[in-house]
Order: C-alpha cells, then structure tokens, then sequence
C-alpha cells in the first residue's frame, strides 16, 4: 500500500498521519489479495471567507487495481473530516462491486437463457 499524505495550511504530524494510515487500514478489507493499493489524501484548513470558524478539509483519491475512487469531506474537526471521507471511499468501493457482481448475474442469466431456447438475445451483441 503506497499512500502520499498532503497536508494543507496546517502541520502534518505524526498523529494525523498515524490516523489517516489507520484509516486507510480499514478500507484493505474491501480488496482482493492480488490487487495493489496506491492513494492519495489531502488533508487542511480551509479559508472559506463566507463561512466562519475553522473548516477542515479531507480528501482521499485511492486507486485499487486500475479503478479510481475520490471522496471528500469538510467538518469543523479534522477527524472528523477524515472519518466521513473514508466512509465515503468505502461506500464507492462497495456500490462499485456490488455493480460487477450484478452485471455479472445478468448476463449470465441471459446466456443461460439463450443456451435453452428461451430466449435468442445474444448476451455478447445486445442484439437478437
């Protein structure tokens, strides 16, 4: 797992990385043995002139076997931030693998169909 961590207007330390690599950690459970890991998160202050207080910002763009997954987040915590980021990520990883198993089992249906009679569709053209 090849992670760069940015920090924005703020000082990274070695608690906020030591965070995000944790957190990265949890997201390892998604993927195959086979497949290689490789992302980026920024993390910062942002200076937003028409919102008060401070805003911190969290952005992961993580690579996992050739497919690209991006979310981002701003809480007033930095931590915050991080967590909802990284559910985020999470949640595209898994609408993404429960898409490739769907698409999967229909056509797979389709061919078995086809290979009945059923129906003459060919699941390869789309077209009958």
């Amino acid at each position: 797992m090849k992670v760069n961590i940015r920090a924005i207007n703020i000082e990274l330390t070695s608690a906020i990385s030591e965070y995000v690599n944790k957190r990265l950690s949890s997201i390892e459970k998604f993927l195959k043995n086979e497949e290689e890991m490789s992302g980026f998160v920024e993390v910062g202050k942002t200076t937003r002139h028409h919102k008060q207080g401070d805003l911190f910002r969290s952005e992961f763009d993580i690579n996992i076997g050739g497919e690209n997954f991006y979310a981002e987040s701003e809480k007033e915590d930095l931590y915050a931030a991080i967590e909802d980021a990284k559910d985020g990520v999470i949640q595209k990883i898994t609408q993404n693998k429960d898409r490739k198993k769907t698409l999967f089992k229909r056509g797979s249906a389709s061919v078995k169909k086809m290979m009945r009679g059923l129906s003459k569709r060919n699941p390869f053209t789309s077209k009958y």
